[in-house]
C-alpha cells in the first residue's frame, strides 16, 4: 500500500507519495506563502494528493492515507492544528476541511514526531524498539517512538527536549523559561557562541574562516577552524559538545532508548569531531549498565526528507 505525506514548514510545503517501506515515489514542493487561508490549505493538500498520484501513475484508490506534519501543537484525535509559532495557523480543523473534498483518512502530527517516525521505520532507528531523535536546528526538536508508536504524553506535547533546563537561571528562552537546552546546544546557540568568540578574538583563525565565508557565521565555522588547530575554535567546539552531551545524557538516563539519533546540519560533522567525543562522554557519565545494553548514539539518516516520509507513514503507524 502507498501513503502520502505533507511537511508544513515556515517557508515551504513539501509533499511526497511513498510506499510501505518509506521509499519516495513522487514528490512536490511549493511556497507556503501562496496559501492564503485554512480552507485554501486543505484544498491545496487535496490537489497535491491528486498531482502526486498522477506523477507516479498510481490510482488515488491505492493510497491508504494522508499524513500532515506541522510545527506546533496539534490535536491528533480531532485532526486540528491548535497553534504554530512560525505560521498563522490557529484552531484549524484540517481533517474536517480536507474531508469536504476527499474522504481519504488524514492523520495530523507534530513535525518532530514525524521525523522520528520516519527514522524509526526507514532510517537510523530500524531494528530498535525504543527510539528517540534529537534534531539540532533553530531550536532543538525531539521525538520518542516506543514499539512503533509515538509517545505523546498526557497533552500531546511529549518530546519537547529542547526546553529542559540544563543551567538554572541561564539564558532566556522564547518559551518563557531560562537555561533551556536549546539555548546552549542548538545550531542557533552554536552560531551565537562562535560570533561571541570572534568578538573577543578578531585575530583568530576562526575569525578568518568566517571572513572567508563572506562574514557568515555557520554551524560549521567552529568545527572547520578547530580542525585547523585554532585554540579559540577548539574552545567553542568543546564547550558546545559539553552542552550537547549534558542534554543527551539526561534523555538517555530518563528513557534508556535502544537508539538515539541526532539530526540537523550540525550532525553532519565528522565522527571524530562530534559523535566520538559525545559517545565517550555518554559512556563515562550515563547511568551504568551492561555494555551490550548501552544506548546506541548515531547520526540520523534521512535528512530533510524525514519529516515528509514520517508524515506519510502516520497511517501505517496506526496499523501497528
Amino acid at each position: 500500500m502507498n501513503y502520502i505525506g505533507f511537511d508544513v514548514g515556515g517557508t515551504n510545503l513539501k509533499a511526497a507519495l511513498v510506499n510501505g517501506a518509506g521509499v519516495i515515489l513522487a514528490e512536490e514542493k511549493m511556497k507556503i506563502a501562496r496559501i492564503e487561508d485554512q480552507s485554501a490549505l486543505a484544498h491545496t493538500l487535496v490537489e497535491m494528493c491528486r498531482g502526486l498520484c498522477a506523477a507516479a501513475k498510481i490510482p488515488l484508490e491505492q493510497v491508504a492515507s494522508v499524513g500532515v506534519g506541522v510545527p506546533g501543537a496539534i490535536d491528533i484525535h480531532t485532526g486540528t492544528i491548535l497553534y504554530s509559532c512560525n505560521l498563522p495557523l490557529r484552531s484549524v480543523p484540517l481533517r474536517k476541511l480536507f474531508h469536504r473534498e476527499l474522504s481519504m483518512p488524514l492523520y495530523l502530527e507534530n513535525d518532530a514526531n514525524c521525523a522520528a517516525l520516519a527514522e524509526y521505520f526507514a532510517g537510523a532507528g530500524q531494528g530498535s524498539k525504543r527510539f528517540i531523535t534529537v534534531t539540532l536546528g533553530t531550536g532543538i526538536g525531539g521525538g520518542i517512538v516506543h514499539n512503533g508508536k509515538i509517545f505523546h504524553g498526557a497533552n500531546g506535547m511529549a518530546g519537547e527536549v529542547g526546553h529542559m533546563t540544563i543551567i538554572s537561571g541561564g539564558t532566556p528562552c522564547p518559551c518563557g523559561r531560562r537555561g533551556c537546552w536549546e539555548q546552549y546546544a542548538s545550531a542557533t546557540a552554536l552560531k551565537r557562541m562562535t560570533a561571541e568568540a570572534i568578538e573577543c578574538r578578531p585575530d583568530s583563525v576562526l575569525a578568518r574562516v568566517v571572513a572567508e565565508n563572506d562574514g557568515h557565521v555557520s554551524g560549521q565555522s567552529a568545527f572547520i577552524a578547530a580542525r585547523l588547530g585554532d585554540e579559540t575554535a577548539i574552545t567553542v567546539r568543546d564547550q558546545y559538545i559539553t552542552y550537547l552531551a549534558e542534554g543527551i545524557m539526561n534523555i538517555i538516563n530518563i528513557f534508556q532508548p535502544d537508539t538515539l539519533a541526532i539530526g540537523g546540519g550540525v550532525s553532519n560533522e565528522e565522527d571524530a569531531s562530534l559523535l566520538l567525543p559525545l559517545r565517550r562522554r555518554i559512556e563515562q557519565e550515563s547511568m551504568p549498565v551492561n555494555r551490550d545494553k548501552r544506548t546506541r548514539l548515531v547520526r540520523a539518516e534521512l535528512g530533510a526528507k524525514a519529516g515528509v516520509i514520517g508524515a506519510a507513514l502516520l497511517g501505517k503507524k496506526k496499523r501497528i
